[in-house]
């Protein structure tokens, strides 16, 4: 089958901490050579597109600039299409308030002073982050949420708590869900994604370890789904999902087979 454009998980699909995933380097390459646009998609809150295009190239990978997004670069976009001039208290770390003031909000320290309280991953998460979470939050202000990621593999590929995990704390603290998780599957990330290929949703094939973000949004949105064995999704996790992808395959190097099916 012909794919228009091919959206490509990072951590666990590409690459596992700072080593390549087997095969990975020419996978990439065999998609370029079908002519198929790549948008190269994290979850990890922490850097932006052009730090991701950095990395892989370091690793050899064939990434070009535009082609990177990440949940930090869709939360910053939405903070600036929905509430720019607005006060954003953020629990999180110290990159994710880099890239926050670079938007059109203002980030208070304040928590009283929010308009937007801000939750996602930080190694720092503290018991005051749930108190000052309890001070932002009010009828009035808006809860949102960086990813979804409950965990996410350490350098060892050991699984340790994510943004998910945080946003859950703070949800349970102030007895309120988020308004919007940005990260994949949202739609958010769905319409940054095709942004970046410029192509339809049934056009795309999208490839990742992560059967409730980076399958899920592909189901939700209509794209051909393939899921990799070398990150975070075992037989088991499989099994018991709801979410089916449509092709199931050991790893990112054998993604021409999905091509050719």
């Amino acid at each position: 089958m012909t794919y228009g454009g091919v959206i490509l998980d990072l951590d666990g699909t590409v690459y596992r901490g700072d080593s390549l995933i087997p095969g990975a380097t020419d996978a990439v390459d065999e998609i370029r050579r079908r002519d198929a646009a790549v948008c190269f998609f994290s979850n990890n809150p922490l850097h932006d597109g052009t730090e991701y295009v950095e990395r892989l190239d370091g690793l050899g990978v064939d990434a070009r600039p535009g082609e990177a997004c990440s949940s930090a670069v869709v939360t910053c976009d939405y903070l600036d299409s929905t509430h720019p001039g607005e006060s954003v208290f953020v629990v999180g770390s110290d990159e994710l308030r880099t890239h926050v003031r670079r938007t059109a909000t203002d980030i208070v320290e304040d928590p009283a002073a929010a308009d937007v309280l801000l939750a996602s991953w930080t190694d720092s998460f503290h018991y005051r982050d749930m108190v000052a979470s309890l001070r932002a939050i009010d009828d009035d202000t808006v809860f949102l949420g960086t990813d979804p990621d409950r965990t996410f593999p350490d350098a060892d590929g050991n699984a340790v708590p994510g943004s998910g995990a945080i946003i859950r704390a703070i949800a349970g603290v102030v007895e309120r869900e988020p308004d919007t998780i940005l990260g994949k599957p949202s739609q958010v990330a769905v319409d940054a994604a095709l942004e970046r290929v410029g192509r339809p949703a049934e056009e795309c094939l999208i490839v990742g370890d992560r059967l409730d973000t980076d399958i899920a949004m592909g189901e939700r949105a209509g794209m051909t789904t393939a899921l990799v064995m070398t990150g975070v999704t075992d037989e088991d996790d499989l099994a018991r999902s709801d979410v089916r992808p449509d092709y199931v395959i050991d790893s990112l190097a054998d993604v021409g087979r999905v091509f050719e099916r």
